[in-house]
């Protein structure tokens, strides 16, 4: 007597069933995770943007309080030494002919992660200049002594990102 054996090709329902829902749990348990990896590598570079300019902008001061110290820039009262508008950072100043090249402190101004600009248009910043309160979200105007995020969004740590 012969006996065949059936081979089974293919899953059962039942297989196939337990299979989807394991990926489905490991899936929702990976999108949170993937999600949070983003908003932490915007923080950073946040971070490293912010820091970028303020860098740049304690340079220029350094620059100029040197041509003070060294008497090739004349002091003025209504002028603190911080860069006028954000975008001398990038196109460079003389200081009156105190150097006899216009000085770059930054390549480009970096952008905001959590409030980009739109296409062709400069990455904006929140501003606030030497005479301005530390809390301040309006910009006298007199020269940029430091930038902060426009985003109203908040942090992972709880703070507000425009507070950093």
């Amino acid at each position: 007597m012969i006996h065949f054996v059936r081979s089974q090709k293919g899953l059962t329902l039942i297989e196939l069933i337990v299979t989807v829902t394991i990926l489905a749990v490991l899936a929702s348990l990976a999108l949170p995770l993937s999600q949070m990896t983003t908003r932490r590598m915007k923080e950073i570079e946040l971070r490293r943007n912010l820091r970028t300019i303020r860098t740049a902008i304690d340079e220029f001061k350094k620059t100029y309080d040197k041509g003070v110290e060294e008497r090739r820039i004349i002091p003025s009262t209504n002028v603190s030494g911080y860069p006028e508008i954000l975008e001398k950072l990038v196109e460079g100043h003389d200081f009156g002919g105190a150097i006899p090249y216009k000085k770059k402190f930054l390549r480009r101004i970096p952008p905001d992660p959590f409030h980009p600009p739109q296409s062709g248009e400069k990455p904006e910043w929140g501003l606030r200049s030497y005479t301005d309160d530390a809390e301040s979200s309006t910009w006298g105007g007199e020269d940029v002594y430091d930038v902060y995020s426009l985003s109203e969004e908040t942090a992972i740590d709880g703070s507000k990102y425009k507070e950093w």
